[in-house]
Order: structure tokens, then C-alpha cells, then sequence
């Protein structure tokens, strides 16, 4: 089929940009803006749950869920987003792009309004309906990595494909802001209108009963920008790489392109077609192909996501350490929820919004691979720099530094990995498999993501079992963890070193589908 690179991929490679481009932007953006959302604002209102469901009387310090239950909640939706990443990369390339699309929004849609209601009003059944559908919205969520970027990566030409999958993925940083901005304007609303005292003032009281539809609403809101832009995926054509090479319908990707481009594309001469050879995902063939380069995407983002999710942990420390979060038993409920926002806010729009930006900048200009590199190379820098005088940076006068650090870590994790190990994963595979192998490589940095999140929660408590967290067992210190992490970094960057790099090829020409046939 792919003999030679075919009229309608040649004039989708060298198009120029223009308003199609943008609108693909905003409605796989518009996915992640939701993905983030969803998946980050659980974080705010964790506190908030434990306040209502788990007080205990009498006790000095707000109620708080049990490690167990505050594990389930925070981490029922990153495993329904690797079984997702994997179900629905796997189905991109079997059904089509544009078909499985529409069914992870309307997935995601109903979640997110499912995941605010609940049977019975008990802590368990309230809990157990809050992971039941987190779970789901996760699912959803997670067909939407591999989807979004490799329709992006096929609709876009080929100077600036990079800057375009990267813009995709940049929508994050906006979901992950307006979590936090939704958050703070529904607790100031709430704040104003039910007065309560502080916790050490009135235990009971300083949580108001209408504090339970607070988070509810934060969790439910999820759901608008994901139906708002149904519609238009439902209206998006097939992408022409699907239809010609995977459906070897050229005729139909020649018609749907040109009304795209809105241009006149040669119809190609209808040439008895011998069946392309084709090999799968399992076969020697695709191992000495792309075997290596699945190991470079799959390890990458493994190692990224280890390092990138576990910074929750250092981050309520650190908040409450430089006075952004006051100790919990001087607010009531609601304003808890407000700081917590508003702290995460001001690292959104600090350190998170800007990385990524960089990105889209100047990943056509200096490449994939330099950015990815220069990203776990400072990344591994920053991490040492924390972590080896560590007992310094804890020292009251010397916490702005840390703080600058910290930053700088998830800049450079930004405007590094975390951007790069989505967008390579969409241009380096052939067209049948492209989806399948995207979904793995996120899967996997999924499966970073939990030992990140939930390892480094046990191993970074103090390694005296009388100061670790009620119901932790002892760990081996921030320190030490920092260091781990710092050793993360470096084995990512050692990993990069597997990842090709796709700058201004044609998706044909780097997946080798154009020499396919003749090998």
C-alpha cells in the first residue's frame, strides 16, 4: 500500500497551518484540559472528605481518611486509566480513530457526574461509590491519551507536528489551573455564606453540613468541558493516515482531506493493490523493527511518572512549612479547601502552565530527543541538589530555596519528559499500530505513576516507627527518597538514548512504512 508516499499524506505533510490545525488543537485539547481536571482534583477535596466522614469526637485534630482509604480514592483512577490506555489504543487501531473517540468523552461525561452522587450516606458506601466510579472516569480517561495524540499527530504536517501533539498536551496545565480556580471560588462562595468557627474553636461545627456538597460539585464540574465538546469530535473525519494505510480506503482519505484542507487533492489511480505485508505487535518483524524504540517509550515514561507523581508528597509539607497551609486545626472545613487550592494554583501557574509551553515553542526547533534529554538531566540535578543537603533546606530561613528548587524540578519535568514521552509514542510507530503502541508507553507510565505515588508514600516516612504516620510502617526518610528519585531521573536518561528522533520526517518516513514493501 505504502510503496510510495501517497498524494493526500504528501499534501497533509506539507500544508500549511491554518484553522483546522487549531480546531483539532482544541478538541483533543479540550480531552486533556478534562483529564487533568478530573484526575487532580480529587487532591483538593481528600481533606474535606476525611472532615466529614471520619471525625472522631474528642480528638485534637480534624478527622483524615485512613491510609488505606486515602490510597483507594487517590488511586482508583490511575488504574482505570492504564487498563484505559490499553483497552482503547488497542481498539484506536482496530475500530478507527474517530470511532472509539466519541465513546472515552461520553465515558468520561458520565463519571464525572456519577463520581458526585452516592448510595447511602455512610463512610464506606459514599467511599466505595466515589472509587466505583473514579474507577470508570478513569478508564475513560485513559483512551483519550492515545487517541488525542495520534489523531493530532496524523492531522498535522510535518514542521510543526511536534508543537501541535505537545499544545495537546499542554491543555493540562490549563485543566490543572482551573481545578484549582473552580475549587477556590466555590469554597469562597461557601465560605461566605455558612460562617463556621475553627476546628480547635468548635470541633463539630467547624465542619457545616452543606460542606458535603462542596466537593461534589468541584468533582461533578468535570464533566461540562468534555460534553462541550462532543459535538465536535462526533463531527471530525477519520484521520486520512487510518483511512489510507489501515482501511486502504485512499479514495475516502483524499475525499475527507480535501474538505479538511480545503484543498484540491489528486484523486490516485485505483492500482490493483497486493495485501501489504503486515506484521503485528507480537511478531519478530515489529521487535527488530520497533523493538527497541517500544523499550525506550515504555522505560521513559515509566521512570518520569515515578519521579512526576510523587511530588504530592513533599508538597503538603512543604505548603505547611512556609505557611501556605496553616495546621489544619486552625481552619474550619471549607477554608482548608480554599488554601489547598490556592497553593496548588500558584505551582500551576509557577512552575507546571510554563514547562510545558516551552515545549510547544521550541520542540520542532531543537528536537525531541534534546529536550527529553536536557529534561531528566536537570531533573537528576535538582533532585541531588534537595536531596543531599536536605536537613539544610529544612531549615526555616533556607525554605525559599527549596521551594525555587522544587520548581525548577517540575519546570524541567515540563519543559522535558513529561511532554516528549507523549508526543514521540504517536510519530515513531507504523500507522496500524500507532495507537496500541502509544497506549502501552502511557500505561507504563501509569504503572510509574503509582509506585510513585503510593511507594514513596511508604518509603518516605521516617525510618522511626514512633514518628511515621498513623497507620504507616517506617520508611527510609525524604532523604533517602529523594535520592531514589534522583537516580530515577538518571536511568531516564539513560533510556532516551533508545528513543529516535522525529523532527521534520514525515510519520511514513519514521516509521519505515514507505520502505515496508520492499523489504
Amino acid at each position: 500500500m505504502a510503496q510510495e508516499q501517497l498524494q493526500v499524506l504528501n499534501a497533509l505533510d506539507s500544508a500549511k497551518t491554518q484553522w483546522y490545525h487549531f480546531t483539532a488543537i482544541v478538541i483533543a485539547g479540550m480531552g486533556f484540559f478534562t483529564d487533568a481536571y478530573d484526575l487532580f482534583c480529587i487532591s483538593l477535596v481528600t481533606k474535606l472528605l476525611g472532615r466529614i466522614y471520619y471525625h472522631v469526637e474528642g480528638s485534637a485534630k480534624p478527622g483524615s481518611l485512613p491510609p488505606n482509604v486515602s490510597a483507594a480514592v487517590n488511586g482508583v483512577a490511575l488504574c482505570g486509566t492504564l487498563a484505559g490506555q490499553v483497552f482503547f489504543g488497542w481498539l484506536g487501531d482496530k475500530l478507527g480513530r474517530k470511532k472509539v473517540y466519541g465513546m472515552t468523552l461520553m465515558l468520561m461525561v458520565i463519571c464525572s457526574v456519577a463520581s458526585g452522587l452516592s448510595f447511602g450516606h455512610t463512610p464506606k458506601s459514599v467511599v466505595s461509590t466515589l472509587c466505583f466510579f473514579r474507577f470508570w472516569l478513569g478508564f475513560g480517561i485513559g483512551g483519550d491519551y492515545p487517541l488525542s495524540a495520534t489523531i493530532m499527530s496524523e492531522y498535522a504536517n510535518k514542521k510543526t507536528r511536534g508543537a501541535f501533539v505537545a499544545a495537546v498536551f499542554a491543555m493540562q496545565g490549563f485543566g490543572i489551573l482551573a481545578g484549582g480556580l473552580f475549587a477556590m471560588l466555590m469554597s469562597a462562595i461557601f465560605e461566605a455564606k455558612f460562617k463556621a468557627p475553627a476546628y480547635e474553636v468548635d470541633p463539630t461545627g467547624s465542619t457545616v453540613p452543606q460542606a458535603d456538597y462542596l466537593w461534589r460539585i468541584i468533582l461533578m464540574v468535570g464533566a461540562l468541558p468534555a460534553a462541550l465538546t462532543y459535538y465536535s469530535r462526533s463531527k471530525m473525519p477519520e484521520t486520512a493516515r487510518y483511512t489510507a494505510l489501515v482501511a486502504n480506503n485512499v479514495k475516502q482519505a483524499t475525499s475527507d482531506m480535501a474538505k479538511v484542507l480545503q484543498v484540491d487533492i489528486e484523486a490516485e489511480p485505483v492500482k490493483p493493490q497486493e495485501p501489504a505485508k503486515s506484521f503485528g505487535l507480537f511478531s519478530k518483524e515489529f521487535m527488530r523493527r520497533h523493538g527497541l524504540h517500544l523499550l525506550g517509550t515504555t522505560s521513559t515514561w515509566f521512570l518520569l511518572d515515578i519521579a512526576f507523581y510523587s511530588q504530592n508528597l513533599f508538597q503538603k509539607d512543604i505548603f505547611s512549612a512556609i505557611g501556605w497551609i496553616p495546621s489544619a486545626k486552625t481552619m474550619n472545613a471549607v477554608s482548608e479547601v480554599y488554601r489547598i487550592a490556592r497553593a496548588q494554583t500558584l505551582i500551576a501557574l509557577c512552575s507546571t502552565v510554563p514547562g510545558y509551553w516551552f515545549t510547544v515553542a521550541l520542540i520542532d526547533k531543537i528536537g525531541r530527543f534534546a529536550i527529553q534529554l536536557m529534561g531528566f538531566f536537570f531533573m537528576t540535578v535538582f533532585m541531588f541538589a534537595l536531596a543531599f543537603p536536605y536537613n539544610y533546606w529544612t531549615h526555616k530561613d533556607h525554605l525559599i530555596g527549596f521551594v525555587v528548587l522544587y520548581s525548577l524540578t517540575f519546570f524541567f519535568a515540563n519543559f522535558g519528559p513529561n511532554a516528549t514521552t507523549f508526543v514521540v509514542p504517536a510519530e515513531i510507530f507504523p500507522a496500524r499500530l500507532r495507537s496500541t503502541c502509544h497506549g502501552i508507553s502511557a500505561a507504563a507510565g501509569k504503572l510509574g505513576a503509582m509506585v510513585g505515588a503510593f511507594g514513596f508514600l511508604y518509603l518516605a516516612q521516617p525510618q522511626d516507627k514512633t514518628k511515621a504516620e498513623a497507620g504507616f510502617p517506617a520508611g527510609i526518610g525524604v532523604k533517602n527518597s529523594l535520592i531514589v528519585l534522583g537516580v530515577v531521573n538518571f536511568l531516564g536518561l539513560l533510556f532516551t538514548f533508545f528513543v529516535p528522533e522525529s523532527k521534520g520526517k514525515s510519520l511514513e518516513e519514521i516509521s519505515g512504512e514507505t520502505n515496508e514493501e520492499r523489504n
